[in-house]
């Protein structure tokens, strides 16, 4: 692993994983996982409760992909607005559930951190989904009249009210969430493990899957010094997939993600920022998120990832964008740095791959990741279970010729544009 692509802060400061070790030998089970992210890690426990014996391989360690690198909002929904969902599933008369399933995934997220007693800093107090213009002001009041449509209990903040919720002056108008919250993903994932295996379900660690073929009515798993011959797969490893399930791959774009945190700030700051303790992210083209974690660090990332050529034009502009948004932070030091990758589609909508009978793979959660990837985790085991006949997402995942060029210049447009943005 390059040393600027590791987990960053999540990995400090979350609990230690379960025990594991790589697959030896040959071994049977009634389903198999790959990969060990929230995706799989939920799959793997609806499974192992439901009485299935459960295999999960995992190429590195539990959560090393988006799963740990990620910012840790837990959201409702798409980044889709709700009109444009229902418009675009309408094409697919199997995905009429999803949009119900989606708006209560942060409930199933708290659920099972509750049920499972996972401690990982859960804080269900809401997300700001911040405006700092007119246009993003006129889209979050249309977005929050088509969540109040469905019946959903957000609520649009007035400028003094962002102000009060988020502790700047930047922002004209912000949508509440209180659904939503914030958790700190490693260790959610890593949570989500302990629990599986307490299901009962097996976890390898160090495992890629080299190939994938069909034998009888199984599935056979090889991987470097074992295999795993299973009736089910589910296949969960989005845009950090391996070799043997490149055609999915194939179907999505790479959007690399950043995070720089500080340390814990005094608490004379500490209680100037986010003082409801909820999470936000603006209405820019290219994003800006920021939190605080439990123990006060502030956390703020946008797009882009942190290489030999564009690390120190991120970490400036985050310095920048922070003393910005919060003059009171001006001066602070960041001294965490992470970065990931965010599987993305076209259409914004995640990808369903079936390559045979009994076999199940979901990619592209367009960067939301933690409560859309929990819930369909749960529904690909109930499909690979046969308790549905399919899960509820939508289109097959078909390659995208254009997926090369479409990453590169989503990394590229953001560098520049973090280049250009001298706000302060």
């Amino acid at each position: 692993m390059h040393p600027l692509d590791k987990p960053g802060l999540w990995a400090v400061t979350a609990p230690p994983p379960p025990a594991t070790a790589p697959l030896s030998g040959a071994h049977g089970a009634d389903v198999a996982v790959v990969g060990a992210g929230f995706t799989g890690l939920a799959a793997a426990l609806a499974a192992a409760e439901a009485g299935a014996r459960v295999i999960v391989l995992e190429a590195a360690e539990i959560g090393a992909g988006g799963s740990g690198r990620n910012v840790g909002l837990v959201n409702a929904g798409l980044w889709l607005m709700p009109d444009d969902l229902d418009r675009r599933l309408a094409r697919h008369a199997q995905g009429s559930s999803l949009p119900a399933l989606l708006g209560d995934a942060p409930a199933a997220v708290w659920s099972l951190i509750d049920r499972h007693s996972i401690d990982c800093e859960a804080r269900p107090n809401g997300t700001l989904h911040c405006a700092p213009g007119r246009a993003g002001l006129a889209a979050l009041r249309e977005r929050a009249r088509q969540w109040h449509a469905r019946g959903a209990p957000v609520a649009l903040l007035s400028a003094d009210e962002a102000r009060a919720r988020t502790g700047s002056a930047r922002f004209q108008g912000a949508l509440f969430d209180p659904r939503a919250g914030t958790v700190q993903p490693l260790a959610y994932a890593r949570g989500l493990a302990h629990a599986a295996i307490g299901a009962g379900a097996r976890l390898h660690t160090d495992t890629p899957v080299t190939a994938s073929t069909r034998d009888g009515g199984d599935w056979v798993l090889e991987t470097p010094a074992g295999q795993v011959r299973a009736p089910r797969v589910i296949w969960a490893t989005n845009a950090y997939s391996q070799a043997a399930a490149d055609q999915p791959g194939r179907a999505l774009s790479v959007l690399p993600f950043f995070n720089f945190a500080t340390d814990p700030l005094p608490a004379t700051l500490r209680a100037q920022l986010l003082p409801g303790g909820e999470g936000g992210w603006d209405s820019a083209k290219i994003l800006t998120s920021f939190r605080l974690d439990a123990a006060g660090r502030f956390i703020i990332g946008s797009v882009g990832a942190l290489g030999a050529a564009d690390r120190h034009v991120h970490a400036a502009w985050a310095a920048r964008r922070m003393a910005w948004l919060f003059p009171q932070l001006a001066g602070q030091r960041f001294v965490h740095a992470w970065f990931g990758r965010i599987g993305t589609t076209p259409d914004a909508l995640p990808r369903l791959w079936q390559p045979g009978p009994g076999a199940f793979g979901l990619w592209g959660f367009n960067g939301r990741g933690i409560a859309p990837g929990t819930v369909l985790g749960q529904a690909l085991a109930r499909a690979a279970l046969g308790q549905d006949a399919r899960p509820p997402t939508l289109q097959a995942a078909r390659p995208d010729r254009l997926r090369h060029a479409r990453g590169a210049a989503l990394r590229g447009g953001a560098a520049l544009w973090h280049l250009a943005d001298r706000r302060r």
